[in-house]
């Protein structure tokens, strides 16, 4: 069919015409991103997390912002998200901010510490008591910007393939712990290993490793930790909080439309709410699979252990409190606003509980 020409057009009347007086707006292409992880494919817990954030980007976005994620390994290896992202490998990463205490030791605060904030409690001074200014400046420098992106909640205390029923037989174990609760066991004279993830199952079946704490049971059951240590033990006084980061390039951030940004940033915050629910809740279901269908051994710390890694705790954040400025500051802020939540804590929270109890 020969093509309209301009004077049929305009006898066809103003409605047709405007179809060649229109200018042809061109849609921008969308932004393509990647975010790698420090999680296996899929994990629930905080591989879900990392999921979840990317889809609601690529969704609330209108496909402007697409955001494909990648586990531990696919791109770079679980402890190398933080160099990844600040070196513009990826744009975006997931992860844990005590797994970078070796290049900046005060990142372990935004994850958790020992004997530290609960979830609630952490999230109140992030959002509220002014740790997120403090995060966003700690990790200037290795050019990122962080978010809360998930939660685990109250942590368990870990797998051993033999009873602890002392202080003493926790002396030489190999024991994969993270963060400074990994320095406390240090202390206490196990050997702390810094073994990814995705790694735990195999080192703990092969030996090379005689416990683990990973995060809580709606996790460490898709692991299969179960299979091969039977004794599963609390209370998590090594990571009371489980703060999952989603870090975004400093670079990309600066350059992306307010409304891109807001969109990350709205994203991030459900997923921190979201996630202690949903955490909340395979939690609940995969104890009562491990301690019925698995017959795993749930046990207790002898107290004597606690007391002792109470005693550690102290000295081991005054100890990262001194390493640098920002560090002080930070555990200055921490420390005051945990004492001044324990306070509350005692008469709301735990009176409830027991109340609750009877």
């Amino acid at each position: 069919m020969a093509a309209l020409s301009r004077r049929k057009l305009m006898k066809a009347g103003p409605a047709a015409a405007g179809v060649l007086a229109a200018p042809v707006v061109a849609r921008a292409a969308p932004l393509k991103w990647r975010m790698v992880t420090s999680w296996p494919k899929r994990l629930p817990g905080p591989g879900m997390s990392a999921e979840r954030v990317a889809e609601r980007i690529n969704t609330t976005s209108g496909g402007r912002l697409q955001v494909a994620v990648f586990a531990a390994g696919e791109v770079v290896p679980a402890f190398e998200v933080l160099d990844a992202v600040g070196s513009g490998v990826a744009e975006m990463g997931h992860t844990a901010s005590f797994y970078w205490q070796g290049k900046q030791p005060a990142a372990v605060y935004f994850t958790t510490v020992p004997f530290g904030l609960v979830p609630s409690e952490h999230v109140a001074w992030v959002d509220a008591g002014g740790g997120q200014a403090l995060w966003d400046e700690l990790y200037a420098p290795f050019g990122v910007k962080p978010f809360m992106g998930g939660n685990t909640g109250v942590c368990m205390g870990g797998w051993f393939r033999r009873e602890i029923k002392s202080l003493e037989d926790v002396k030489g174990l190999k024991l994969r712990s993270l963060g400074l609760g990994g320095e406390i066991f240090r202390r206490l004279g196990a050997t702390p290993q810094t073994t990814p993830p995705g790694e735990i199952f195999t080192s703990l079946q092969s030996g090379v490793i005689d416990g683990a704490e990973f995060v809580g049971p709606g996790s460490d059951i898709a692991l299969g930790l179960y299979r091969v240590a039977p004794f599963y033990y609390g209370p998590g006084f090594n990571k009371p909080n489980g703060t999952g980061e989603c870090l975004v390039a400093l670079k990309v951030w600066q350059a992306l439309e307010p409304d891109l940004q807001g969109i990350i940033v709205q994203a991030c915050a459900a997923e921190a709410s979201f996630a202690l629910a949903e955490m909340e809740r395979l939690n609940v279901e995969a104890l009562a699979a491990l301690t019925g269908r698995y017959n795993v051994q749930l046990k207790s710390f002898p107290a004597a252990l606690v007391d002792a890694a109470h005693k550690e705790a102290t000295g081991v954040l005054n100890e990262v409190a001194a390493r640098s400025d920002i560090a002080k500051r930070i555990h200055e802020s921490y420390t005051a606003f945990r004492e001044r939540m324990a306070n509350w804590s005692r008469i709301s929270l735990r009176a409830v509980l027991q109340a609750r109890d009877g």
